[in-house]
């Protein structure tokens, strides 16, 4: 199963920059893809890949990380400054910033409209490393039949 945790730009709005990074690396290791309304500033954005580096291990590989926001280049001059004002006043919480780990995401491309969000290959919920096949004949009153076993492991 994927898992997608939206996390609200109120939520981490009144956290240092330090503990807003923790607390976003705390859910992805916990193999949950983060949907953060608005964006990490380029200085926690740092942060983050910094921390995570400090906390690689075999469980924990890494991760993804994606921001689309609208940009709205041919604004009037009064529109330029209202939307400024009000960044400043609620904060950078226009786009979305996708955080996931690494062992579920295997990239992650942006558009200027859309993001594409790869994962690997069975990841995303099953846990089952190995098939194993076996194939099986027998003679049955003179008829060879063929069965098939699968079976998975964990």
């Amino acid at each position: 199963m994927l898992t997608l945790q939206f996390v609200p730009y109120g939520e981490i709005e009144n956290l240092a920059s330090k503990d807003r990074v923790l607390k976003l690396l705390d859910i992805v290791k916990k193999e949950k893809i983060v949907l953060l309304q608005g964006r990490l500033k380029p200085e926690e954005e740092t942060l983050l890949i910094m921390e995570t580096m400090s906390q690689i291990n075999k469980s924990f590989r890494g991760v993804e990380i994606c921001t689309i926001y609208p940009e709205e280049n041919n604004l009037q001059f009064f529109n330029k400054i209202k939307k400024e004002m009000v960044k400043f006043l609620i904060g950078q919480r226009d786009g979305i910033t996708i955080i996931g780990p690494s062992t579920i995401v295997k990239e992650i491309r942006r558009n200027p409209n859309k993001i594409e969000l790869f994962t690997l290959p069975g990841m995303g919920g099953s846990k089952h490393k190995k098939v194993v096949k076996k194939t099986t004949k027998k003679a049955v009153n003179g008829t060879i039949r063929t069965a098939r076993t699968v079976k998975r492991k964990r």
